[in-house]
């Protein structure tokens, strides 16, 4: 497995972020019984770069918490059995793992929701690293049924881990 983590906020974390998205990473991997060896790949920015990505990618010109960037199209989240036929754009050909895709947290609004939400910095970055893994995943929450689902795997994922509120 290979997960890159890009520290770009000139902001510094006074945790062990890298430990928490390793840790954060594998568990969603696992909870999902997803069957390859996967690549992933993390920054940690602030709220302007993600206010400019989320301008050019989505047309809302705010910055966000988390953006997620999926490499696999499913049919249905978390359906790998589709994957293999789509080697060439699914899988790193050099080192033969799924690549998922790419995550970009804001440092600024982790540290202003573990506020606003009372709970640790710890909990909101494990928080919005199992949101976005559950993205790469094809999972969504445009409506009500799918908020429900990501919301129970969310907590299941943190749960499993120990970060609770």
């Amino acid at each position: 497995m290979t997960i890159n983590i890009e520290y770009e906020a000139g902001k510094k974390l006074g945790l062990p972020w890298r430990e928490i998205i390793e840790e954060i990473v594998e568990a969603a991997l696992d909870y999902e019984n997803c069957p390859y060896e996967a690549e992933v790949n993390v920054v940690l920015t602030d709220n302007q770069c993600v206010r400019e990505i989320n301008r050019e990618y989505r047309g809302i010109d705010s910055p966000t918490d988390v953006l997620s960037f999926p490499m696999v199209e499913y049919e249905t989240p978390s359906d790998f059995r589709h994957v293999e036929e789509m080697f060439a754009d699914c899988f790193n050909p050099e080192t033969g793992e799924l690549m998922l895709g790419d995550i970009m947290i804001s440092v600024d609004k982790a540290e202003e929701q573990a506020d606003l939400y009372g709970h640790s910095l710890e909990r909101e970055l494990a928080f919005l690293t199992a949101h976005s893994m559950l993205h790469l995943f094809g999972y969504d929450h445009m409506d009500e049924a799918e908020r429900a689902v990501m919301e129970r795997k969310q907590e299941e994922i943190l749960e499993n881990r120990g970060y609770t509120r």
